[in-house]
């Protein structure tokens, strides 16, 4: 049996714009409910039209709160994304893996950058 599920993003959110993080939290959950059954994961990006980093960061980055970077890279495909979206990808991916091995220490400082700008 392959254990491989594709999760095509425009027919599960309804649209081919991912721009909102309500859609970018279905994608999430969808994976984090499959990971949990240990299946394999192929997001695919066919049919999407327009993708932004706030759905991406709700998506994909997301999940290096709740998994490994192995298990990630172990289980999660992605397939249909322009050069330009997988560098978008690649960003979203660095900076999820920034914040949560330290995230205490990013809130902090979010924390200081908000209360300066008041």
């Amino acid at each position: 049996m392959d254990k491989t599920i594709t999760i095509k993003v425009a027919d599960l959110i309804g649209s081919p714009l991912c721009i909102s993080v309500e859609d970018g939290q279905k994608v999430f959950h969808k994976i984090e409910v499959l990971f949990k059954e240990g299946r394999n994961v192929m997001i695919s990006f066919d049919r999407v039209s327009m993708l932004i980093s706030l759905f991406l960061n709700v998506a994909i980055g997301q999940l290096y709160g709740s998994f490994s970077e192995d298990d990630i890279r172990a289980k999660l495909k992605v397939e249909g994304l322009s050069g330009d979206d997988m560098e978008l990808l690649k960003r979203v991916v660095d900076n999820a893996k920034r914040y949560y091995a330290n995230p205490k220490q990013y809130d902090a400082a979010w924390m200081d950058a908000e209360n300066e700008d008041e």
